[in-house]
């Protein structure tokens, strides 16, 4: 590859004579070209910017200058090669891994640093029209900098450390921070392994090499979640511990799905969701009841127990506790948990004056298996436990009908334990619940 470097300060460059790229270049595998602008200007004072038409503060670095000056270090270069003229402006698009890579392909690269107000508009402008020119404006992010200089710098080091050969571990360039797993790299650490009080991870020093790639890519994904979030919702190869370890974060995808997870709000409702958890309730509920039990039953249950009315009464209700998940807009889950035991006439429920009722926990179909389970059952849990102050809670229980054996595994899970058993009304059928009961405060 070639770089040439276009600038009024040649003598900056000088750091690329030392580390990786220095080694590169006296390897040959890149070959690198400072050019001080002002040996093309033709006044004694060398001079290379003016003032802007229109008026306005600074100067604008001048157009013949510049265009003499890319013209002959192009010739000096095969012209029927693609170039590509580089130019640092905080104007221009971020500067990222993914263009980097596209650029280590390139067999010449000019990097032409600006200064002042920056370099006409027309240079750029005139080039991306020529033939084998590829013009391409970037910024380092979103701040101004005296000169394109430290740009530059920073192109030519994450450009040149991906041609082949310039780093000695090309598997480094895989798991590092923007690398081609396309997140954050996880935390590194050396001897000694106790700093300052501080102890490296067991897991690192344990020897498993399988349980220490999972640490790795645990962290990373935390930490991408944490930081970038952004850079979460491009991800598309996960895999089910990757899925369900973003789940606690709130990144969600459907169950066996191959689409980019995506980000769900966990949230106590409000009167915004009365018809919407209508409509999901009239959804969900049909789901929990056994196949036997008569349709006519089930929308008679719905009419009288789902309707606005009813839900906006729950929210209203200081002894009520709806939390909801909403994704896009769209609530795919929801719970309802009574605080006030008083308010609860079961008999299959536990014998306790401080226990609370899960009275309602649904999922959209789509969702289930995806991990909201786990991220709206913790979020419900905790509104309960910060609630036991006014009703002295210490317990949580739930019923589901007998033969619906995965909310009974699902509720194991989440630390509830069989306790008995309750007649359930839905229409006119009685039908048999199993009920489970946890404490409030159980560790996790």
């Amino acid at each position: 590859m070639r770089i040439d470097i276009m600038t009024v300060f040649p003598e900056f460059f000088g750091v690329l004579d030392v580390s990786l790229v220095g080694k590169a270049r006296r390897r040959g595998l890149i070959d690198i070209a400072v050019h001080d602008v002002r040996d093309w200007t033709t006044d004694i004072h060398r001079t290379v910017d003016d003032t802007p038409f229109g008026g306005g503060a600074g100067m604008v670095m001048k157009p013949d200058v510049w265009g003499h000056a890319i013209d002959d270090v192009r010739a000096q270069a095969d012209i029927s090669q693609t170039c590509v003229l580089a130019i640092p402006t905080p104007s221009g698009e971020p500067l990222t891994q993914a263009r980097c890579y596209e650029l280590a392909k390139a067999d010449h690269l000019i990097i032409a640093c600006g200064r002042y107000e920056g370099i006409d508009s027309r240079v750029a402008q005139y080039y991306a029209s020529q033939p084998n020119v590829v013009v391409y404006e970037y910024s380092l992010g979103d701040y101004v900098l005296n000169g394109g200089e430290v740009a530059a710098t920073a192109l030519i080091e994450a450009v040149g450390r991906l041609v082949p050969g310039m780093v000695g571990n090309p598997e480094s360039l895989v798991e590092e921070s923007h690398g081609q797993a396309g997140l954050l790299e996880y935390p590194v650490y050396t001897r000694p392994a106790n700093f300052r009080g501080m102890t490296v991870p067991e897991v690192l020093t344990s020897g498993n090499h399988q349980a220490v790639a999972r640490w790795r890519r645990n962290q990373a994904l935390e930490r991408t979640v944490q930081r970038r979030p952004d850079m979460i919702a491009r991800l598309t190869n996960l895999d089910k511990k990757d899925t369900a370890f973003l789940a606690q974060y709130g990144w969600i995808r459907p169950k066996k799905s191959d689409q980019p997870v995506r980000k769900v709000t966990v949230r106590r409702a409000d009167n915004n969701d009365v018809n919407s958890l209508v409509s999901l309730a009239a959804q969900t509920f049909p789901d929990a009841c056994p196949a036997s039990l008569d349709q006519q039953a089930i929308a008679q249950h719905i009419s009288e127990n789902f309707t606005a009315e009813h839900i906006s009464s729950w929210l209203t209700n200081s002894d009520y506790i709806v939390t909801v998940a909403q994704l896009a807009g769209e609530l795919i889950g929801y719970s309802v948990v009574v605080t006030n035991p008083d308010l609860v006439s079961d008999s299959g429920a536990p014998d306790n004056a401080n226990c609370a009722y899960l009275s309602k926990f649904y999922l959209s179909r789509p969702w289930r298996g995806s991990g909201l389970y786990e991220l709206l059952m913790a979020a419900t849990l905790q509104a309960t436990q910060n609630n036991t102050v006014e009703h002295r809670l210490s317990h949580i229980w739930v019923g589901t009908h007998e033969t619906n054996k995965r909310a009974i595994n699902a509720y194991k899970k989440a630390g509830f334990i069989r306790f008995g058993r309750r007649t359930f009304r839905v229409g006119d059928v009685d039908n048999t619940d199993v009920t489970l009961v946890r404490e409030l405060n159980l560790a996790e």
